[in-house]
């Protein structure tokens, strides 16, 4: 079964039979769940992430970076559409462009905007962040950033000139967390396939404030003095009988991913969620009847753990 990024990626690699939990794990979970909700919800209809698959012969499309003198006035993620707000560029590495954008593709319906293309025949991913397509077929976005798919999916710490305080988002990652934001995207292929064997990612509103992991995160936009790093991982009890709860075959897919590989805080968000492959540009797949948002949330959180932190960062983005 294909999955995103080598066999021996962080993303693709088991929990520890060993794992312990961290000291700060009961707390952790106990601020997720006061904070948020107390279960984990699945986003598929809204605040996720749309992945298009291009072939060798999808034309190519410029992106054009969305902060300039010719796009004033496009509504967009970052709010302001004034280019000098922009002040460190925005994003595009030189290698960015063009970009195989199929003609059907259309980018996450809330502000975020997120999309991603990919072409399985050269292994290549581009992501985009605050995407919108033009009058005239063009196309702009707030970020983008070209990676491998046969990659390890983690960025480096000194990759990008971001500074501290700043926000990741203007040196290409479409993640506030400056991780893929296809990384832990539950795929619409593996759930028909009642397997998911890679690290799953979530959002929640407790991010911690100026605190993340690496790897696989590089940066973090959380807002909660004492909340959970970005990066960190959280498990479902391995023990836990899942067949004790009303789960759908799709939602025990996901609960032994959960228990197998764990889940890793890559943004923050309104609620304590996981991000399902985004489906409404693509007619022929449906998540109904196979996944629904609410799949897991027979399980209380107190089933989860913050598996052991080490090497915390104290820097990121800050929040006035």
């Amino acid at each position: 079964m294909k999955r995103f990024f080598s066999d021996d990626s962080y993303w693709n690699t088991p929990i520890a039979p060993d794992a312990q939990a961290d000291p700060e794990s009961d707390r952790l979970v106990a601020l997720m769940a006061a904070q948020g909700n107390d279960n984990m919800w699945c986003n598929l209809d809204y605040w996720t992430i749309p992945v298009y698959e291009a072939a060798p012969d999808t034309p190519l499309s410029k992106v054009a970076r969305f902060l300039s003198p010719a796009n004033r006035g496009v509504p967009g993620w970052l709010g302001s559409t004034d280019p000098d707000a922009a002040h460190h560029g925005l994003g595009h590495t030189r290698d960015f462009n063009p970009v195989p954008i199929p003609a059907h593709a259309v980018p996450s319906r809330e502000d975020d905007a997120h999309m991603t293309v990919i072409r399985w025949d050269i292994m290549t991913a581009w992501d985009m962040l605050g995407t919108h397509r033009l009058p005239d077929g063009g196309w702009i976005s707030n970020t983008g950033i070209r990676y491998q798919l046969d990659g390890s999916g983690v960025f480096g710490l000194d990759q990008f000139p971001i500074r501290d305080g700043e926000s990741i988002h203007y040196f290409g990652p479409g993640r506030a967390s400056g991780v893929p934001i296809i990384a832990g995207l539950i795929m619409h292929w593996e759930v028909l396939c009642g397997r998911i064997e890679h690290r799953l990612g979530f959002c929640s509103p407790v991010s911690a404030l100026r605190r993340f992991i690496h790897p696989p995160v590089i940066w973090t936009d959380g807002p909660c003095t004492g909340g959970i790093p970005e990066g960190a991982v959280l498990q479902l009890d391995p023990a836990l009988n899942i067949d004790r709860f009303p789960l759908s075959p799709g939602a025990k897919a996901v609960a032994r991913a959960l228990q197998k590989y764990g889940a890793v805080n890559t943004d923050t968000g309104g609620g304590n969620a996981l991000y399902g492959e985004g489906l409404w540009a693509q007619p022929d797949r449906k998540w109904d009847g196979l996944l629904a948002d609410t799949c897991l949330t027979s399980i209380p959180l107190r089933h989860y753990r913050v598996l052991k932190m080490e090497g915390v960062i104290s820097k990121g983005m800050n929040h006035r």
